[in-house]
Order: C-alpha cells, then sequence, then structure tokens
C-alpha cells in the first residue's frame, strides 16, 4: 500500500462517485475503478459498496477514511513546516450570502498577500459536510453541536426588513398584510435561525427562493422581507423599514476539523478570515443609506 492509493480512495470515500473522485484527481473512472479495485485486493476487503446511486463505504472503509485523514493532516502539517507564507489550495463553504456578499473581497485580500494560496468559496444554501471533505473549514450561522469539530465565533450581524424606496412605508407590522413578502423557500431552511416568518406575524411568503442573493433581486422588483444589512450597499435601491420594531441580530462561526488544530498553515489562514470578515460586515453595515421615513 502506497500514500497515493489512499489518496484516491480518500477521493472516492468524500465524493462517493467514481466519476466525480475521477475529476478531482485529474484520472479517468476506469483508471480510477481500477487503482481502488487493486487496494481491495491488496487489503482483502470491500471498501465500498457499488450501486446506481454511487459509491458508500463498508465497515472497513469506514474505518481506513478515519486513518487515512489522520494521515493526511499529519502529512499536510509536515509539509508546512518552514513556509513563510500561506501557499498550496485551501475550499471555504459558506452561505451563500455570506459567500456572495463578503467572501470574494475578504479572499482576494488574503490571496493578493499570499501569491501562493488558492482559495476555493463554496457557496452553499445548506450546510456544508466537512466530514466529508466537501471543504476545509466552513462559515455557518449556527455552531454545529456534534462531531470532531472545533469552532470560533467569527461577528454578529444586522438584517432588518428592507423593500424599495419607492414602496408605500409600512407604519407597524399590520400594515404588512397584503403585501407581498420575500423569503426563504419554508421546507428548504436549513438552518432554524433563518425561520424569520415569525418574526414579521406573516404567514407565508409570496416570492421565495432558498438563496439569498435572488431573495435581494426580487426584493429590488417588489415586496419586502428580511435583508442582511450588509447586502443592502449592493442594492441601493432598498432601504430599511420598520427598524424599530423588526431588528435581528445573527452571528458567523467558523468550524474546522479537529484535526487541523495544529496546523499552523490553517491557523494562520482562519486568523486572517475572522479578522477579514469582522472588518467587511463592520465596512457594509457602515455603508447602509438612511431609511426612509413615511412623510
Amino acid at each position: 500500500m502506497n500514500w497515493d492509493d489512499l489518496r484516491l480512495f480518500l477521493a472516492v470515500a468524500r465524493a462517493e462517485s467514481l466519476t466525480g473522485a475521477a475529476r478531482s484527481v485529474k484520472l479517468d473512472p476506469a483508471t480510477l475503478s481500477r487503482r481502488i479495485a487493486r487496494l481491495e485486493a491488496a487489503l482483502g476487503a470491500a471498501l465500498f459498496v457499488k450501486s446506481p446511486q454511487g459509491y458508500a463505504l463498508t465497515e472497513p472503509g469506514l474505518r481506513l477514511r478515519d486513518h487515512a485523514g489522520r494521515a493526511e493532516a499529519e502529512l499536510a502539517l509536515a509539509l508546512e513546516q518552514g513556509q513563510p507564507g500561506l501557499t498550496g489550495q485551501v475550499r471555504i463553504g459558506a452561505p451563500d450570502g455570506c459567500a456572495n456578499f463578503l467572501l470574494p473581497q475578504v479572499a482576494a485580500a488574503i490571496q493578493a498577500d499570499n501569491p501562493g494560496l488558492e482559495i476555493q468559496i463554496l457557496a452553499l444554501p445548506r450546510v456544508v459536510n466537512l466530514s466529508k471533505r466537501e471543504a476545509d473549514m466552513a462559515i455557518t450561522v449556527s455552531p454545529p453541536d456534534a462531531g470532531r469539530l472545533t469552532v470560533q465565533k467569527i461577528t454578529d450581524y444586522r438584517l432588518h426588513l428592507a423593500q424599495r424606496r419607492d414602496a408605500p412605508v409600512p407604519r407597524s407590522l399590520a400594515d404588512l398584510q397584503g403585501r407581498t413578502i420575500v423569503g426563504y423557500i419554508p421546507d428548504m431552511i436549513f438552518d432554524r435561525e433563518l425561520d424569520y416568518l415569525g418574526v414579521i406575524g406573516a404567514q407565508g411568503v409570496q416570492l421565495a427562493s432558498n438563496s439569498v442573493p435572488v431573495q435581494v433581486q426580487m426584493l429590488r422588483r417588489a415586496g419586502i422581507g428580511i435583508v442582511h444589512d450588509f447586502a443592502l450597499p449592493f442594492a441601493p435601491e432598498l432601504t430599511r423599514v420598520l427598524t424599530d420594531q423588526v431588528s435581528l441580530t445573527r452571528a458567523f462561526h467558523l468550524v474546522r476539523h479537529a484535526d487541523d488544530r495544529r496546523s499552523d498553515r490553517i491557523n494562520r489562514l482562519a486568523a486572517r478570515l475572522i479578522a477579514g470578515l469582522r472588518a467587511e460586515v463592520a465596512r457594509l453595515e457602515a455603508l447602509v443609506q438612511p431609511d426612509v421615513q413615511d412623510g
């Protein structure tokens, strides 16, 4: 058994598919299949159950994944020693609101200071699965309560009701009756902290999306809904309303594998990322234009 075989095994285990793994390791699926079969023969155990739905790990496969994952982390730790700057590839998973309105600026600044670093932003309207190594680190709203993970609070951020500046300004929540509400698709809300309907007393949404940027685009045309303050500078047509009655505070957290705590590279990147996101949230929230007042 050699490290390259384990590297290919981990790629299939994380992708749960031969085709997806083949793309990531730049091999054709037939070659990758032969390499996995060779590894299974050397170990005398089936590592995957193959089906039309993909590749699922067997019990021996699960045990090997844990050991190989730790070996991978140790190898990365050894290779990074003595590196003056941040190098290599890192993938950051984040809710799409953060990924669209905050991370591009922060990632660009970090990469500019570290030309050897490749930053990938995985924008998903769901929780990123770190155990399957979908990403090296993840930004979440609710901190996870299970798994071998480390969690650091990044910063609080604020949300308010917003609508077009030329729309009638409501005087109270009662004025929202009959208005077009913009928000999340109710059965696709992946974090309880994102369920805002009860806060505004709405029974449902008439324009809905599982994507924050899509919701902002909807609001630029019609309706009223909860918006991140840090997104408003990107949509000057919108203004906050009823801020004295509806004002929400949520927080972003940085989540990492527990095995990465000894990695100087990941620790330094995490520190830059946290500092950058804190500064960017503060900068954008400070740019929010004054609320429109009725009369």
